[in-house]
């Protein structure tokens, strides 16, 4: 190539340059980028709620969940394949106590009656969940992966009721709030569970 031409090339490359530089420095290129986002509320507080419910053992739980729905004749089956991470919590609703329920007649030592332990509640981790695998048919994706999440945190309460999360949660009662009790009340505490039984009134003659 003659070097006159070079010269018309390297020229028109200089121009062709500058050109684009200019029009990136307007921001022709960023057509379709967001130039912000504008996000619109109307939060409102409905209600405030005492809670009193004292969390004692938390159940952490992975599952891997394959879910499919089926269907007659020609249509597709829709099935999904979710990693789950999941939660449930063991605890006491303190606010259920009554004075009825403490007796401190005695010298050196309190009985304390208890609510019953009970699953303060269970949920999946979204977060910390995700879709491994998935085929969908006559239905949309987003229904089968929420029946699918729904059966998943069915699931994990019935699991936690059955490796014994009540009975944990009570063992965990005594060993975190009697020691607790007893160093506030300088005497040894003695804790029950449940409702005290109403007496039986007696039959006039």
């Amino acid at each position: 190539m003659r070097p006159l031409t070079l010269g018309i090339v390297a020229f028109f490359v200089i121009i062709a340059l500058y050109f684009v530089w200019q029009m990136s420095s307007f921001g022709i290129f960023d057509i379709g980028k967001p130039l912000k986002i504008i996000s619109t509320h109307s939060l409102v507080l409905e209600k405030i709620e005492e809670l009193g419910k004292l969390e004692l053992v938390k159940y952490k739980f992975k599952d891997v969940l394959e879910y499919t729905k089926e269907y007659k004749g020609w249509v597709r089956n829709s099935k999904v394949v979710l990693i789950v991470s999941g939660e449930a919590v063991g605890c006491i609703d303190l606010k259920k106590i009554k004075n009825t329920d403490i007796d401190d007649t005695r010298k050196d030592t309190i009985f304390i009656r208890l609510p019953e332990p009970e699953l303060c509640y269970y949920k999946i981790n979204q977060d910390e969940s995700r879709i491994y695998d998935s085929a969908y048919g006559f239905t949309d994706a987003a229904s089968v992966i929420g029946e699918a999440y729904k059966e998943a945190e069915r699931k994990m309460k019935t699991v936690a009721l059955e490796s014994g999360i009540i009975e944990q949660t009570r063992k965990n009662a005594n060993v975190m709030l009697k020691p607790l009790l007893e160093s506030l009340s300088k005497k040894k505490v003695m804790l029950k569970y449940g409702t005290a039984a109403t007496p039986t009134p007696k039959k006039k003659i």
